[in-house]
């Protein structure tokens, strides 16, 4: 294996995000005879998230473990991600286009002095040259970049790129690397979540998302329903989140969080560019609206006209017979 590619995983309250495995995918479609470095940052036993790794692709796994990495940090994380690379001397770097990779990544390539592609959501070969594809325009056009020199360093939008098939039977090399992190002029003391618990909305196969039509912050309470009988996140639009019946956390947009989903209801929401923005990818849209003159149903898949307030329930009744 002459070229090598280091994939930086991340956690979330010690679980590995999912992103993390389609990162290996995402590795390995790019150079499929690459060996594959899995990164791994945290405090404590990071051994069983370094074992999952491997069970879903890296040839072998590198974790640092510090106090100091307990919860993320720039500075810190930039710290540990950096020792491993300047050892490793790879080809690539591929991680998650998250809230830490969107902020992490830009650091590390400027400090490599390399380019970086961000948000890619599909590669293609043209020969042996790896083609990134990625939304721009807020998702109503697409670029195609490649890479002529450097080290390739990718970002990918989570729920685009399948994961390898898990297999527990895989081994690899696991080792630690003692990493002093300092200077770190960030200090976390409490993380507060608002966020709802449950499936991460922005890795959810499933999103049902209300508008301003929900009417109120009880108005909510049939989505999350929904949401519980189809094993989906709920989310919502600007308009929901400025009116207070949701907190910001669940706001799907522009300004918000893209997501591209399996299944993406669209409940009570006009259909405004700006959510247009963070949800027009998703693979099947629903929408249930009152309005049937609403923008969301130029781009839905299935429509809706009617109460939503009679049409959730029923849907959930419906769901349930099936299950």
């Amino acid at each position: 294996m002459s070229d090598k590619y280091i994939v930086v995983s991340e956690a979330r309250d010690g679980e590995l995000r999912h992103v993390s495995f389609e990162a290996i995918a995402a590795a390995k479609e790019i150079n499929s005879d690459a060996e594959i470095v899995g990164v791994v940052v945290g405090d404590g036993s990071l051994e069983d998230s370094a074992k999952e790794l491997i069970y879903y692709g890296a040839d072998r796994v590198i974790s640092v473990s510090h106090e100091k990495l307990k919860t993320y940090t720039s500075e810190g994380y930039g710290q540990a991600i950096m020792a491993i690379v300047n050892d490793e001397n790879p080809s690539g770097i591929v991680m998650g286009h998250t809230s830490i990779g969107k902020d992490l990544s830009p650091k590390l390539a400027s400090k490599l002095e390399t380019g970086l592609i961000s948000d890619a959501v599909a590669i293609e070969k043209d020969g042996d040259q790896s083609v990134f594809i990625r939304p721009i325009y807020s998702g109503k056009a697409f670029e195609k970049k490649i890479i002529t020199n450097g080290i390739t360093f990718v970002t990918i939008r989570p729920n685009n790129i399948a994961a390898l098939e898990k297999d527990e039977s895989r081994s690899g090399d696991i080792s630690t690397k003692s990493v002093d992190v300092t200077d770190i002029r960030t200090i976390v003391k409490d993380v507060v979540r608002k966020a709802a618990k449950g499936v991460d909305l922005s890795e959810a196969n499933v999103i049902i998302a209300g508008g301003r039509g929900v009417k109120s912050e009880d108005g909510f309470k049939p989505l999350y329903e929904l949401a519980e009988v189809l094993g989906g996140a709920v989310g919502a639009s600007r308009g929901a989140c400025d009116a207070e019946y949701c907190d910001y956390a669940l706001q799907i947009g522009q300004t918000g969080k893209v997501v591209t989903p399996d299944l993406y209801i669209a409940v009570g929401i006009s259909g405004a560019i700006q959510h247009l923005a963070g949800m027009s990818n998703s693979k099947v849209i629903v929408a249930i609206n009152k309005d049937p003159e609403a923008n969301i149903f130029n781009i839905a898949d299935y429509g809706i006209v009617g109460d939503l307030f009679e049409v959730i329930p029923l849907l959930i009744e419906e769901i349930k017979k099936v299950k």
